[in-house]
């Protein structure tokens, strides 16, 4: 799988991570308030070494319903101490509070419970919190650290998928492809359907690895560099579009025809480098988004198609949609322990990004996976 090529440009800082229940936590943040009325139960739970779709299993055999009867708002890893939020009929409250030993002794706690009108449906998240510890960290990688958190907080971060999409082997886009290509085919549509997305994922990966090396090009060149690297990257813009794009402020360089989207949700337009476009986006108020191949998906145009239809794949026959490409870390802290060698940080992330690309970036290589 190609590597991604990260926003900061410090040298790799080789800490030790490691995503377990004891150093990774997640806590599921809803896009509403529940109103604490209504024919749904809304319950809280804190589960460890499970994922959502086994605690949605557990909960529909202890209640005796279906597992689609069961609302929830998007998807947590096993290796982690998760709080998410899952939603059943109130008819099943009573045998719940039968199995409340039993859900523990599965891992899985109910911090609280209320009531809403509506089930939970995925995506009806706002985000998520974090905190992860790292390991084996010296004074000097902990100062490193510091500057590259920093950084991040003022400039923000590249929203890739990360590791999780692709699987084990980190092979299941090719997988993907192959369905596509109707090379292979599954009889499980749902894992049909997931292979295909990580094939989705991985263009977008690359598009937006490819995006980024183009800003470094922006960032760190003249203009005539610049204009012969474009040259070799068989791209001909004249030079006064070259200037218009090195003087944005941001690192992230945005083209005439990206999709623009309100951040961090909003509508999506196509941009015509407006100076107001590029404010808002130092702003944080807007950020460029990546395509999703697939059907119905809203296009770039002018300088920024010509890129896009590098990673394109116009056989992806499922639905398309765009993405944030670059998102900004909120509420983040972070604390050094000498004596145990640890770094410990916590901060907030929305919706369909990845904590893990977080950790990359101040990694500045593929982190560890255990």
């Amino acid at each position: 799988m190609q590597e991604k090529i990260y926003a900061l440009n410090h040298s790799p800082i080789p800490f030790y991570f490691s995503q377990n229940p004891r150093d990774f936590m997640v806590r599921e943040i809803p896009l509403y308030e529940f109103s604490n009325q209504g024919e749904h139960l809304i319950l809280n739970l804190r589960k460890k070494g499970l994922n959502t779709q086994d605690v949605i299993k557990i909960l529909a055999s202890f209640l005796g319903c279906k597992t689609q009867e069961i609302g929830y708002a998007g998807l947590k890893d096993k290796s982690a101490t998760t709080t998410q939020y899952f939603s059943i009929h109130k008819k099943y409250n009573s045998h719940l509070l039968n199995h409340i030993q039993k859900l523990e002794e599965r891992g899985i706690k109910i911090l609280s419970q209320t009531y809403h009108h509506n089930k939970i449906k995925l995506g009806h998240l706002k985000g998520n919190d974090f905190f992860i510890r790292l390991k084996k960290v010296t004074p000097i990688m902990a100062q490193q650290m510091i500057q590259a958190i920093e950084t991040i907080k003022l400039q923000g971060l590249p929203n890739y998928f990360g590791y999780q999409r692709f699987g084990k082997d980190q092979n299941n886009h090719l997988e993907g492809k192959k369905i596509v290509h109707h090379e292979a085919k599954y009889r499980n549509k749902t894992l049909q359907n997931f292979l295909i997305s990580s094939y989705q994922s991985h263009l977008f990966n690359q598009w937006l690895s490819y995006r980024i090396k183009l800003s470094r090009i922006f960032a760190h060149f003249s203009v005539a560099e610049i204009s012969q690297a474009l040259q070799i990257e068989n791209i001909n813009w004249d030079k006064e579009i070259i200037k218009k794009i090195k003087a944005q402020k941001h690192f992230f360089k945005i083209f005439d025809g990206d999709v623009l989207e309100h951040y961090p949700f909003g509508k999506i337009f196509h941009t015509q480098l407006e100076a107001y476009d590029l404010q808002r986006f130092d702003e944080k108020t807007l950020a460029p988004t990546g395509l999703l191949c697939g059907k119905k998906a809203c296009l770039s145009l002018k300088d920024s198609q010509k890129i896009e239809e590098r990673f394109m794949d116009t056989k992806i026959e499922a639905q398309g949609s765009r993405r944030y490409a670059w998102i900004w870390p909120e509420n983040i802290s972070y604390r050094f322990l000498e004596k145990e060698a640890w770094f410990e940080i916590e901060f907030f992330l929305p919706k369909g990004s990845y904590a893990t690309i977080f950790i990359e970036e101040i990694a500045h290589q593929p982190i560890r996976i255990d």
